[in-house]
């Protein structure tokens, strides 16, 4: 994953002070009995979600050891180093420079029993469209899929191609879990999987409203 246009901010103003500001927000969770229900059946996860939503995840769930997939350049070394203090595993590639060699790195972590987290519409857009790298890499680990999304009382919306999203402080930040996908063989499950995907996780983001910077304050 690629936090392109919030790098800058963070390299600037520090990972400290970025740490400083998410221990000021508050969560509700729902759905989290998916993820239970996956673990207890001992299936592998593929956690998606939209790019512009990612400060706020990866903050709810640090401290995981996730594995979570983020580019080799120059920009891509801020994140790691944030995710590294939170707890993450990081798989370094990405979609243009490295991404077979990080695409394998997850299916590997996945075939081992991990769990894995990426942005699928990352790292250069377009927004809120799937790419088939993650939903593939579930396929062929036999992993569930499971949609994670944020709304946000209150947020900075950075005018970038995702408009990302951070979220300011003291915000109350809904985290929602939609049911686990699973991605039949073939390129017709594979196309499926893509779409079911996609589906989810406008519902878990948006409420089901269909836009972008919608079910949030």
């Amino acid at each position: 994953m690629k936090l392109r246009w919030a790098e800058p901010l963070v390299s600037s103003l520090g990972v400290g002070l970025v740490r400083l500001l998410a221990a000021t927000w508050r969560y509700r969770v729902r759905g989290w009995e998916h993820v239970q229900a996956t673990r207890h059946a001992g299936r592998p996860i593929v956690y998606v979600l939209w790019h512009s939503r990612l400060l706020p995840l990866i903050h709810h769930r640090r401290g995981e050891g996730v594995a979570l997939l983020i580019s080799r350049n120059r920009d891509g070394g801020y994140l790691a180093d944030l995710c590294e203090r939170w707890g993450y595993t990081i798989v370094r590639g990405s979609s243009h420079r490295g991404g077979a060699v990080g695409l394998r790195g997850l299916i590997r972590y996945l075939e081992e029993g991990h769990e894995v987290g990426t942005t699928p519409d990352g790292p250069r857009g377009p927004a809120d469209v799937v790419k088939p790298g993650a939903v593939a890499a579930a396929q062929r680990a036999n992993a569930l899929v499971i949609p994670m999304g944020a709304r946000t009382s209150s947020a900075w919306w950075i005018q970038s191609w995702d408009r990302f999203c951070i979220p300011r402080p003291f915000a109350t930040i809904d985290v929602v879990y939609g049911a686990p996908i699973a991605v039949d063989v073939g390129k017709e499950g594979l196309r499926r999987g893509i779409a079911a995907t996609e589906r989810a996780l406008n519902d878990v983001t948006y409420g089901g409203e269909g836009g972008r910077g919608t079910g949030d304050g």
